[in-house]
């Protein structure tokens, strides 16, 4: 009886393996997360530019941590997602799990070069520079290199699933990086103020602080998680072009993810 249930929901995961489930599944979450999105990101901006309070110490300065510590948690987190969906395509062999991590490279990109840029613009009033060579900084620029490697990797092999098996090396090595930048501010005498939100510590913000926090986190997520389903649905699309269900499901758009794959694979 035990043996059944177990099998049963092993099946039940299993089936989203399937581009074409899967597809279905991200065709229906895909609008909704961006709706999410821009109502939690506009109550979040809400919050922190007008409800938080001043900073005692930065002045109006500090407001650009609503946007910059977000999407520097988003920029590390995604790396991971991207790493493990690697592992889950080097064990299982299941090409979904590998366009998995390459959708999530331009998410992850995008959101290390805005942390980068806005911690520069941080830095300016709060230290002096727009730059300096600071630990986590300096982690987070190889950072952002990482994802462009991983992107130009995956695009400049020939076949695809060369291409998947070399990306999913990089991504794995690169994780080293991760806890790098996370324990820099520990491991080293840096610039950057330790984490006012940990396990150790807990939380050492103003409430009103944490609140527009967590709002702009969460509208990011939802918006990186929507981008990236997305995109995904387009690598679904250019790899599975000459697939039955493409041709039933997309009558109409079969011909330009046809001439889409094409023109990719005369890119390579």
């Amino acid at each position: 009886m035990h043996s059944t249930e177990t099998l049963t929901t092993n099946e039940s995961w299993l089936r989203w393996a399937s581009p074409k489930n899967f597809d279905h599944l991200a065709r229906r979450l895909e609008t909704p997360l961006l709706v999410l999105a821009a109502i939690l990101g506009a109550l979040g901006l809400f919050w922190g530019f007008y409800l938080a309070p001043v900073d005692a110490v930065q002045g109006q300065s500090y407001r650009i941590m609503f946007l910059h510590v977000p999407v520097s948690w988003v920029a590390m987190i995604v790396y991971l997602a991207m790493a493990f969906w690697s592992a889950v395509y080097l064990v299982l062999n299941t090409r979904l799990s590998a366009m998995m991590a390459q959708a999530l490279a331009p998410t992850g990109a995008m959101m290390a070069f805005l942390s980068l840029v806005t911690g520069s613009l941080w830095g300016k009033p709060t230290w002096g520079t727009y730059w300096v060579w600071d630990a986590r900084i300096t982690s987070m620029a190889l950072l952002l290199f990482l994802y462009l490697g991983f992107i130009a990797l995956t695009r400049s092999i020939t076949p695809a699933k060369r291409a998947d098996g070399a990306g999913s090396i990089l991504a794995l090595i690169g994780a080293v990086n991760i806890p790098v930048i996370y324990f820099s501010v520990v491991w080293w005498n840096t610039l950057h103020q330790g984490a006012s939100i940990s396990f150790k510590s807990g939380v050492t913000i103003h409430p009103q602080m944490l609140t527009a926090l967590v709002l702009m986190s969460l509208g990011i997520w939802a918006y990186s998680i929507a981008i990236a389903l997305g995109r995904l649905r387009l690598l679904i699309l250019e790899r599975e072009a000459h697939a039955e269900w493409v041709g039933r499901e997309y009558a109409g758009k079969q011909s330009l993810a046809k001439n889409t794959a094409q023109a990719n694979g005369a890119s390579r």
